[in-house]
């Protein structure tokens, strides 16, 4: 089944779903990708944008807010949503359904608000591919950091991210069924191109902190008071990220949390040099690097602005979420820009 032939059909059934809860059936109108909802009885149309795989993070929403110019005329389509992200929805005022029959809508005089339905149907529930697991996600940094990568061997792709030659092979194929991956040109001159980069993005940054992230955590320590300020990290080893890494970037954030990502196999290269000291509620987190810095070469003393991004929005921090959408306005809509 096509991308685009998938995501109505998953409109399709939010849609029923939010009618058979509320009453209210939202007219379907339109075609292609500027699909809208109609409400009944009025001349008001919500320009539909429908996000899949599963259920995507509130910050990961309020990205995608602060990137919309016309969030009181959008709609969002989810997967599911529970509680406590449709209520954090709602306050930021991002209207949505989902295929639980759950929504927010509030075009006056029609305010509807539904929460805490599960969907019992299993066909409406995305599994999740090798592409968005620990491996694969490793594999998608380099190819989304890396323009280009895409169009190289299997096993120079394997060996640019030390993964396995087969994991590259799923991961390719799982990108071109889910419509990321697209081959152009004639039979002797087949070139392949991501598309669809900024959902491949918001996939990314949300299948990271929950997949692959909570594995990379190395500990917690505490350091002399604002030792990080003076500290020369050898980038060899070791760079700043998360909210080290955006005030560099942006000198906009007053970082709380010192988040270093670091050579696994050498943390003491960090640790001994500024006198860091294990402590479980310490404000500074090594977290182990996951790429070849071959591949993905550093940002001066930190991380790519994508991985920056990823770890603000998973923060859930209004300030850091501001931040992220700096950074994403800064240095990554060249990355997501359609050629």
């Amino acid at each position: 089944m096509q991308l685009a032939n998938r995501k109505k059909q998953m409109l399709r059934v939010a849609r029923d779903a939010f009618a058979q809860q509320t009453g209210v059936a939202l007219k379907l109108a339109g075609n292609g990708p500027l699909e809208h909802l109609e409400i009944p009885g009025t001349n008001t149309m919500l320009e539909v944008l429908v996000i899949e795989g599963g259920t995507l993070t509130v910050d990961a929403m309020l990205a995608l807010r602060g990137k919309q110019q016309n969030l009181g005329k959008q709609v969002v389509v989810l997967q599911q949503v529970t509680g406590d992200k449709a209520e954090a929805l709602r306050k930021e005022g991002v209207q949505f359904i989902d295929t639980a029959g759950n929504g927010y809508i509030n075009q006056s005089p029609l305010y509807l608000f539904v929460k805490g339905n599960k969907t019992d149907n299993a066909a409406a529930k995305p599994t999740t591919r090798r592409a968005f697991k620990q491996t694969g996600l490793r594999i998608l940094y380099a190819l989304m950091c890396h323009p280009g990568l895409e169009n190289e061997t299997y096993r120079a792709i394997a060996e640019k991210t030390q993964v396995a030659l087969g994991m590259v092979n799923w991961v390719v194929k799982d990108l071109k069924e889910l419509g990321f991956l697209m081959e152009t040109g004639t039979c002797r001159a087949r070139q392949l191109r991501l598309i669809e980069k900024e959902q491949l993005l918001e996939r990314w940054i949300t299948a990271y902190a929950e997949q692959l992230r909570p594995k990379l955590v190395l500990g917690r320590y505490r350091g002399a008071e604002g030792w990080w300020r003076q500290a020369r990290l050898n980038t060899d080893k070791a760079l700043w990220g998360a909210e080290v890494a955006a005030a560099k970037l942006t000198e906009y954030l007053n970082p709380q949390v010192i988040t270093l990502y670091v050579d696994k196999d050498d943390p003491a290269a960090v640790i001994l040099p500024n006198r860091l000291k294990k402590d479980p509620q310490g404000d500074v987190e090594l977290v182990a690097r996951f790429w070849q810095p071959e591949t993905i070469p550093p940002h001066g003393d930190t991380v790519h602005p994508l991985l920056v991004y990823a770890d603000l929005m998973a923060t859930g921090n209004q300030r850091n979420v501001e931040t992220a959408r700096m950074i994403y306005d800064e240095h990554l809509v060249q990355l997501v820009r359609e050629d």
